[in-house]
């Protein structure tokens, strides 16, 4: 998602809990095109613990592995497309050949503050709440049944939409969102999810001196519950590092 200058916008920013609703989600979209921009140029070190729970929340597997990341984001017009590729860097934990929770996609959970998007959700304001010190406003959001989703379940080879509802944490200044959160409207009895909860948060990345820090994906947390197993996968990205592709082609006469 892209980048768009926000010097005149200060000012109005500090306003926080005077700034109309529709203003608010006008600069959040714009920073959630930003990232949609910005995410693709970087790679990091994903970490992922993948734990299967009991009674009490008791683990009783747990599992985790380190890859490197790498995330593609591509948006025709039509629908945006998120592809990520994982490598392998190590692995640690029991070799039980256990069905594992695959949890994707879920950095970008802030694409439903996108303005492809924002005609699929309602919103509304909440009060500001002071998080470390600073104010941060907050938004909350609920899919409109029926709309086009942000996300889907993925179960026996068929996607079945997710109908989603949580709340956002804003910074002010630049309409950054620092964490998100969302769960179900209701349970998918039809498919047996009786939960589905995920949490993200993001945090500034510097490259070089003379850029403006990227916000970009530091933990998410999914945790998903059926009537039979409970799991908790939670990723950290660290070590984020900028990349980019140069190709050329020449045509033979």
């Amino acid at each position: 998602m892209n980048v768009m200058g926000l010097m005149v916008l200060m000012a109005v920013w500090g306003a926080g809990p005077n700034l109309p609703l529709g203003d608010v989600l006008t600069q959040v979209g714009k920073s959630v095109e930003r990232f949609w921009e910005e995410f693709p140029s970087v790679t990091c070190d994903e970490t992922v613990l993948q734990q299967k729970l009991g009674t009490k929340g008791k683990i009783l597997y747990s599992q985790k592995s380190v890859f490197d990341y790498l995330i593609f984001m591509n948006f025709d017009g039509t629908d945006p497309a998120v592809e990520e590729s994982r490598v392998l860097k190590t692995k640690n934990g029991k070799s039980e050949n256990l069905p594992l929770l695959v949890s994707n996609g879920f950095p970008t959970l802030l694409l439903v503050f996108h303005p492809f998007y924002q005609g699929s959700f309602e919103y509304s304001r909440l009060e500001d709440e002071v998080v470390e010190g600073r104010a941060l406003m907050r938004v909350q959001f609920r899919h409109i049944q029926g709309s086009r989703s942000t996300s889907a379940l993925r179960l026996r080879g068929r996607d079945y939409p997710l109908d989603l509802q949580g709340t956002a944490w804003i910074e002010p200044k630049s309409g950054e969102i620092v964490r998100i959160k969302a769960g179900l409207v209701a349970p998918m009895d039809d498919v047996g999810l009786k939960a589905l909860e995920t949490e993200v948060s993001y945090a500034p990345i510097q490259f070089g001196t003379s850029n403006p820090p990227e916000w970009l994906p530091s933990v998410a947390t999914v945790d998903l519950e059926t009537v039979k197993q409970h799991w908790r996968n939670t990723h950290q990205f660290t070590e984020y590092r900028q990349f980019s592709v140069k190709s050329e082609s020449q045509i033979k006469k």
